[in-house]
């Protein structure tokens, strides 16, 4: 596991309504702070990578369709400086994974439908100063086939 990656399996409660679930709370082992929730969308065999933050932790999860997240840990001074995780996440698969500052991320939607994944952040994003720094999701050093 890249040092400083978690990971939260979720529970989703059923009942005659529908369904609920948990994703991140301010008492879990995980929470830090919260900076802002956001959702972003993937159409079937679409790739949103590579990107980075230096302050910024993320916290992933998929509520519809089927995603894979990849992470690459690029950081110096890491003990996993140079490994790679990925994580299946659906509604079949539910789970949170918190990536810490530093560790490259990125998703495919691997499924027949569009995947939804909600984001929370532990910094609000600032546009005049983003804290996030991008590289091509192919043509890079990251030993990573998103095509497969």
């Amino acid at each position: 596991m890249i040092n400083g990656v978690k990971i939260k399996k979720l529970k989703i409660i059923p009942d005659d309504r529908g369904r609920l679930m948990e994703i991140l709370r301010n008492d879990d082992d995980m929470f830090i702070k919260f900076g802002q929730v956001y959702m972003t969308t993937a159409t079937p065999g679409v790739v949103k990578a590579w990107h980075w933050h230096n302050k910024q932790f993320d916290s992933f999860t998929c509520v519809s369709g089927k995603m894979r997240l990849a992470l690459y840990d690029a950081r110096e001074d890491s003990s996993t400086k140079g490994e790679i995780e990925e994580f299946e996440i659906s509604l079949d698969n539910p789970m949170v994974v918190q990536i810490p500052p530093g560790v490259y991320h990125g998703f495919k939607c691997i499924g027949k439908e569009e995947a939804i994944v909600i984001n929370t952040v532990t910094e609000p994003y600032d546009h005049s100063n983003p804290d996030e720094l991008r590289i091509d999701e192919y043509d890079n050093d990251i030993d990573y086939d998103w095509r497969r």
